[in-house]
C-alpha cells in the first residue's frame, strides 16, 4: 500500500495576502446525513436562549466546527428535507421539494417511486434548463467547482454530471448517493467494495492510504488555488460523502473512542465526523495560507437529519433530545447543524462591511435550506435571476443577530413516498407543528398529530384531540402551501391521488 502523502499547491500570484476582490468567495461545505446532534458544538438552547450541552455532545469531537462557530453564528432551528436529494435540489434552486418535486431521493438506476408514491415525481432531477445557484454565479464572473457528492440526477440524465447545471469543475461528483468504499486501498469502490458506486475521477488516491474525505479535500485545494491564480471569484461546493453509510473506521481517529460504550458503527460514525471535521479545518487554514479567508464566505450545514447508528428511527437516540433521524418527520429527521462566518474575521473588508456575523453568537429565529439561494446571491452582490419562482429568504438580517420581521415562520416539509415514515406531510407555523399521514390502504383515515414544540421538544404529547381547532386551521394552511408549491401527492391502493383531509 502506499502511503499518501498531500501536495502544497501555492499559485504563481499567490500573495493574495494584498488581493481585495469585491465579490468574495464563497464556500458550501454539505455534510451527507449529519444531523444537528451529530457535532461537539452545541445547537440546543437553555431557557434563556444560550447554548446548552447535551449528551452527543459530548461524544463527537469536531474542534473546527467550534472554531468556526465562535467566528460565525450558529442557527438553533435550521431545517432541511428529510433525505438527501431533495435537499440538495432546495439548496441550488431556493426552491421548496414540493415544487421542484424532487421528493425522494434518486436511485441512481431505476426510478424508486416507492409503492403509493405519485409516479409523476422528479426522478430525473436537475436539468441544463433549471435555473441554479452555479449558473447564476458563473454568469457573474465566479469560477463554480463541485467537489464530491452531487445525487442531483441519475445514470444517463443532465443532472448525473454537475457541469451541466452550472460548475465549471467537477471531481466526484455523479448519480451515486454513496461511496463504494471510503479507503484509497479500494480505490473508493473500483478496485474493492460496491463497485456500482464507485467514486469518480480520483484514480490518482487509487491503492494510497487516503481516506476519501481527505482525497476531496485535497482535490478541492486544487481547484481553489487554480481560480486565485486566475484571479477569479469562486464558489466552492464541498459536498462530502461523509457521514453516509457505509460506517467504514477512519484509523487516524479510532484511539479517541477506545474503551466508549458505543458500538463498532457507532464508533466509526464519530470517526468520520471527525475526519469531516479535519476537512473543514485544513480548508481554512488553507485559505488564510492564500490571503483569501478574509473574503471567504463559509457556511457549513447538512442535508438532512442525523444517520447516526444509535437507536430506531422514530426515538429519542440519534438525535437525542430530538426525537426521530434521517427518512422521518421528526425533528431529529430534519433539524440540521448550520454555521456561517468568514474564513476571518476583518473590520476592514469590505464585503464584511456589507455582511455582518452576530460573532460567537446562536440565532433563535428558524431557517431553511431554501433560504441558501437568496442569502448567497446577495452576500456576492448577484442580482436574483428575473422571473426565478424561490421559496427562500435572504437571512443576512439573522446573520447579523436580528430577527427578520418580514419572516414568514411557516415551513412545509412534503414526502409523499415510503422511508423510516412513510407518506406524510409536516407543516410548522411559530412553536406548532403538525404531522399529517396519508393512507393509501385507508384512504378516508389519515393520521392528524399535532405538537407544541415550545413545550414539547421530543413530540411525545400529541394535542391532536385537544386542540381541534388549531389542528384544523394547521391543515388548511398545509393544504393552501401545497397547492401554491404545486406539490403532487401519494396514491391510494386504487390508484388514485390522496389529497389532504381537512378534519
Amino acid at each position: 500500500m502506499k502511503r499518501f502523502t498531500p501536495l502544497l499547491f501555492v499559485p504563481s500570484l499567490l500573495l493574495a495576502q494584498e488581493q481585495e476582490q469585491k465579490q468574495p468567495n464563497i464556500v458550501v461545505f454539505l455534510i451527507d446525513d449529519m444531523g444537528v446532534m451529530d457535532t461537539s458544538v452545541p445547537f440546543m438552547v437553555d431557557e434563556n436562549g444560550n447554548p446548552r450541552s447535551c449528551p452527543l455532545n459530548d461524544w463527537y469531537r469536531t474542534p473546527n466546527m467550534e472554531r468556526l462557530a465562535n467566528q460565525g453564528v450558529r442557527f438553533n432551528s435550521f431545517y432541511a428535507q428529510s433525505v438527501s436529494s431533495p435537499s440538495r435540489a432546495s439548496i441550488l434552486t431556493g426552491q421548496n421539494s414540493a415544487r421542484h418535486r424532487t421528493t425522494n431521493w434518486i436511485s441512481p438506476t431505476s426510478k424508486n417511486t416507492t409503492p403509493h408514491g405519485p409516479k409523476a415525481w422528479n426522478w430525473e432531477g436537475l436539468t441544463k434548463s433549471d435555473v441554479t445557484l452555479p449558473k447564476v454565479l458563473q454568469s457573474a464572473g465566479y469560477k463554480t467547482i463541485h467537489i464530491g457528492k452531487a445525487h442531483y440526477g441519475p445514470v444517463g440524465s443532465e443532472g448525473e454530471d454537475p457541469k451541466n447545471i452550472g460548475f465549471d469543475a467537477n471531481v466526484g461528483g455523479c448519480a451515486i448517493g454513496h461511496p463504494g468504499s471510503y479507503y484509497g486501498e479500494d480505490g473508493y469502490g473500483h478496485i474493492k467494495g460496491a463497485k456500482s458506486h464507485a467514486v469518480p475521477h480520483l484514480e490518482k488516491y487509487h491503492g494510497t492510504d487516503a481516506f476519501l474525505t481527505d482525497a476531496l479535500t485535497q482535490e478541492a485545494k486544487r481547484e481553489v488555488a487554480l481560480a486565485v491564480e486566475q484571479d477569479k471569484p469562486f464558489f466552492l461546493n464541498m459536498c462530502h460523502y461523509a457521514v453516509h453509510a457505509p460506517f467504514m473506521l477512519d484509523k487516524r481517529y479510532v484511539d479517541h473512542y477506545k474503551g466508549k460504550d458505543k458500538s463498532e458503527r457507532a464508533i466509526a460514525f464519530a470517526t468520520l465526523i471527525e475526519g469531516m471535521d479535519k476537512s473543514l479545518g485544513d480548508l481554512m487554514d488553507y485559505f488564510e495560507e492564500l490571503g483569501i479567508a478574509e473574503n471567504t464566505f463559509i457556511v457549513f450545514l447538512g442535508d438532512n437529519g442525523s444517520d447516526a447508528p444509535l437507536g430506531k428511527a422514530n426515538e429519542c437516540t440519534s438525535a437525542a433530545p430530538l426525537r426521530g433521524k434521517k427518512g422521518t418527520e421528526y425533528e431529529g429527521g430534519v433539524r440540521i447543524p448550520f454555521i456561517a462566518g468568514w474564513g476571518k474575521n476583518s473590520d476592514t473588508t469590505p464585503a464584511q462591511k456589507r455582511t455582518k456575523i452576530d460573532a460567537g453568537k446562536i440565532q433563535l429565529q428558524q431557517a431553511t435550506i431554501m433560504d441558501l439561494f437568496p442569502t448567497l446571491l446577495a452576500i456576492a452582490d448577484v442580482d436574483m435571476p428575473k422571473g426565478h419562482i424561490y421559496d427562500g429568504y435572504n437571512i443576512t438580517t439573522q446573520l447579523a443577530g436580528k430577527k427578520d420581521r418580514k419572516r414568514e415562520e411557516q415551513i412545509l416539509m412534503h414526502f409523499p413516498h415510503a422511508h423510516n415514515c412513510s407518506y406524510f406531510t409536516t407543516y410548522k407555523d411559530e412553536e406548532w407543528k403538525l404531522i399529517y399521514e396519508y393512507s393509501p390502504k385507508t384512504p378516508t383515515e389519515p393520521r392528524y398529530r399535532l405538537f407544541n414544540l415550545s413545550v414539547d421538544l421530543n413530540e411525545s404529547n400529541d394535542l391532536s384531540s385537544a386542540e381541534p381547532e388549531k389542528l384544523k386551521k394547521m391543515v388548511e394552511k398545509m393544504v393552501k402551501q401545497l397547492d401554491r408549491e404545486g406539490a403532487l401527492y401519494p396514491q391510494d391502493v386504487q390508484g388514485k391521488e390522496l389529497r389532504p383531509i381537512v378534519p
